[in-house]
């Protein structure tokens, strides 16, 4: 009988080193195939950013601003990036563009631009004087913050603390989120 204990306990080792080894092999599989091509897009992007300078002359709304720049005729329409402001018709949307407003109109900015969204707007990091707009929209507790693939985005601990103390959207209770908003109701801007 102790002989078969020890086949038995060879045979389950046996099969342990197999799983071991398919989960290896998988882990590097799925980083060939996901990671690398991640690194490459972010390599890219990092590549491909471009510094602009310009003064705002109007703001859409609590995630969009045009900024008349000297070497263009036109103003670029821009989407501030990595965050995700309520639409303007949604319940916070007009505070969060006042917001915006009274920090950035009429300013200089520096724009971090690096590609073009669905509508044809510039996203860019927006900086005045030294200062992340969007981070301090987020912090503010005007915005969400919005990374790639639904994550928590690059100002997760500055929407906690936003929530943590009641500022802005998170004033009453948890907002609906602007892509919730945009799935049930569409486009403010399509209304008008």
């Amino acid at each position: 009988m102790q002989v078969k204990k020890i086949d038995f306990f060879k045979r389950f080792r046996h099969l342990a080193q197999l799983i071991w080894a398919q989960a290896a092999i998988k882990f590097i599989v799925v980083n060939a195939l996901y990671a690398a091509p991640l690194v490459a897009v972010q390599t890219a992007w990092a590549a491909a950013q471009t510094t602009v300078h310009g003064t705002v002359t109007q703001v859409i709304d609590g995630d969009t601003i045009w900024v008349q720049t000297s070497n263009r005729s036109k103003p670029l329409k821009v989407r501030i990036q990595a965050i995700d402001a309520p639409e303007i018709c949604q319940t916070g949307g007009v505070a969060a563009r006042d917001a915006l407003k009274s920090r950035v109109f009429g300013k200089r900015v520096t724009l971090l631009t690096s590609a073009k969204d669905n509508y044809n707007r510039t996203v860019a990091r927006v900086d005045l004087q030294g200062e992340d707009v969007g981070r301090w929209l987020v912090g503010s507790g005007h915005a969400w913050s919005f990374g790639p693939f639904q994550s928590a985005g690059p100002y997760a601990s500055e929407q906690s603390l936003a929530q943590i103390s009641r500022r802005g959207l998170f004033s009453r209770g948890a907002p609906e989120l602007p892509r919730e908003f945009r799935k049930r109701h569409g486009s403010c801007f399509a209304r008008q």
